[in-house]
C-alpha cells in the first residue's frame, strides 16, 4: 500500500488533486475556529454535552457547532435537501421524470438541491439557536434585535454554502466525493482530542476504544463490502447485415451487486432525528399548567433522553425500520426489472417483468435484514459499552461508531479512485484481489 501510495505521488496530476483536496481541508478547518460574535461558548458547550441531536450535527461540523462557528451546520443541510428530494422523486411525476433524463436530468435534479439547502440551512440555523437556553447567545431575537439575529442566521447560511461549493470544487479539481471528503475530514479532526481526552482522564478507557475501534472497522469493512451476485444473462440479437454475415451482439452473462447494507448512515440519522425531535417539543410543554400535559412532556422527555434504557432500545428499532425503509426508496427509484427486460436480459430461472421484481425485492429485503442489524449494533454501541462499565466516557464512543461507518466507506471509495488512476498508468492498485 506505501509502495501504490508513493507511485500516486509520483504522478503529478494525481499529486496536484491530492494537495488540492488537503488544502480545501485545511481551509474549511480553520473556518471551524472563526465564532460568530454573541457566543458563551462555555455554556454552549454543556448544552451539547446534553444534547444527543446537537452531538450528531456536530459530528457533520467537525466540532464547528461547539464553536459556533460561520460553517457551525456544515453540510447538513445540503444533505437534508438530498435526502428530501430523493424520497420525493417517485412521488412527484416532475422529478421521477427527470431522474430518468440521464445525466441532464440529475443536474437539473442537483439544481433543485442547491435551492432547497438555503431556506433549509436559515430555518436550521434559526431553529437550533431559538432551542438553545437563554444567555448562551446575547442579542437573539427578531422583535429586539433584528439586524444581529438576521446577520447571524445570514451568516450561517453563507458558511454552509460555502461548504458545499468547496465540496464541488473537491468533485471537480480533487480526490473523492467532495461532500463525503468534508465529512471525513470533520471526523477525523475530532479524534485526537477526544483520544487526548482519554488519556488523561481514563487510559482503560482508551485501551478499550483502541480495541474496540479495530473490531468495529473489520466488521464495517465486512459488511460494507458484503453483497449477493445475482446471475444474469442476456439474449444474443441481431444488428445488422454486413454483407453475407449477420452481426450479433449480446449472449453475455454478467450479476446485479445486491449490497448487504444498501442505506449506509442514512438510517442512523433518521432514527436519531426522529426520535429526539418528540423530547424537544415536549421541552416546551413541561411546565404546563394543564397536569396531564405536563405529565405527559415528562415522560416523552425521559423516554427521549440518552440516558434512559428505553431510547436504545426504540433507537435500534427505529434504525432498523428506517434501513428497510430507505433499502426499499432506493431499490424502487433504480427500477432494475424494467431495465432489465429493456435491455434483453432475465435472471436464470426467472420469468422477466413482474416475476423479477418480486424475486430480486425477496433477496434484497432477506440480506437487508443483515445489514439493518448490523446498523442497529453501531447505534447501540455506546449503550453497551455503559453496560459493560468499561469506560467512564461512553458519549464519546457513539460518535467513533457512527462516524467510522463514514470515515471506512469514504476510505475505500477514494482507494478505488486512485487505484483506478494507477492501474490506468500499469501501476500495481491499493487493494490487492
Amino acid at each position: 500500500m506505501l509502495e501504490a501510495l508513493r507511485n500516486a505521488f509520483r504522478l503529478r496530476d494525481v499529486r496536484q488533486r491530492l494537495l488540492f483536496t488537503l488544502g480545501i481541508l485545511v481551509i474549511l478547518r480553520l473556518a471551524a475556529h472563526v465564532p460568530l460574535p454573541n457566543v458563551d461558548l462555555e455554556a454552549l458547550r454543556q448544552v451539547f454535552e446534553q444534547n444527543q441531536l446537537l452531538g450528531m450535527l456536530d459530528l457533520f461540523s467537525g466540532g464547528a457547532m461547539t464553536s459556533f462557528s460561520v460553517i457551525a451546520l456544515g453540510v447538513y443541510p445540503y444533505i437534508t435537501a438530498q435526502i428530501i428530494v430523493q424520497l420525493l422523486t417517485p412521488l412527484i411525476p416532475g422529478l421521477e421524470e427527470l431522474s430518468k433524463e440521464g445525466e441532464a436530468g440529475r443536474n437539473k435534479i442537483n439544481q433543485y438541491v442547491y435551492y432547497a439547502t438555503i431556506p433549509l440551512a436559515a430555518l436550521q440555523a434559526y431553529s437550533t439557536i431559538s432551542a438553545l437556553p437563554g444567555g448562551v447567545i446575547s442579542q437573539w431575537g427578531f422583535r429586539e434585535h433584528f439586524l444581529p439575529t438576521l446577520s447571524t442566521i445570514l451568516s450561517i447560511t453563507a458558511g454552509t454554502m460555502l461548504a458545499v461549493w468547496m465540496g464541488e470544487l473537491i468533485n471537480e479539481m480533487g480526490v473523492g466525493q467532495g461532500l463525503s471528503i468534508i465529512i471525513f475530514g470533520n471526523i477525523v479532526a475530532q479524534i485526537p482530542g477526544r483520544v487526548g481526552q482519554l488519556l488523561l482522564d481514563d487510559l482503560t478507557g482508551l485501551l478499550f476504544f483502541i480495541i474496540i475501534t479495530v473490531i468495529t472497522v473489520l466488521v464495517i469493512v465486512v459488511v460494507q463490502e458484503g453483497q449477493r451476485r445475482i446471475p444474469v444473462q442476456y439474449g444474443k440479437r441481431v444488428l445488422a447485415m454486413r454483407g453475407s454475415r449477420l452481426r450479433v451482439a449480446g449472449g453475455q452473462s454478467t450479476h446485479i451487486p445486491l449490497r448487504v447494507n444498501t442505506a449506509g448512515m442514512i438510517p442512523l440519522i433518521f432514527a436519531n432525528s426522529f426520535l429526539l425531535f418528540p423530547g424537544v417539543i415536549a421541552q416546551f410543554f413541561i411546565n404546563s399548567e394543564t397536569a396531564w400535559l405536563a405529565s405527559l412532556a415528562d415522560v416523552v422527555v425521559k423516554v427521549s433522553s440518552p440516558q434512559n434504557n428505553w431510547y436504545y432500545f426504540l433507537y435500534f428499532l427505529m434504525v432498523v425500520g428506517f434501513t428497510y425503509f430507505y433499502t426499499d426508496v432506493i431499490f424502487q427509484q433504480q427500477n432494475l426489472p424494467e431495465s432489465l427486460q429493456r435491455q434483453g436480459g432475465f435472471v436464470p430461472g426467472i420469468r422477466p417483468g413482474r416475476r423479477t421484481a418480486d424475486y430480486l425485492n425477496g433477496v434484497l429485503r432477506r440480506i437487508t435484514l443483515v445489514g439493518a442489524f448490523f446498523l442497529g449494533g453501531v447505534a447501540v454501541l455506546p449503550w453497551v459499552i455503559q453496560l459493560l462499565g468499561v469506560t467512564k466516557n461512553p458519549g464519546a464512543m457513539l460518535i467513533t461508531s457512527s462516524g467510522l461507518l463514514i470515515v471506512v466507506g469514504v476510505v475505500r471509495d477514494t482507494m478505488k479512485q486512485l487505484e483506478a488512476q494507477l492501474l490506468m498508468r500499469h501501476y500495481e492498485g491499493f487493494i490487492r484481489r
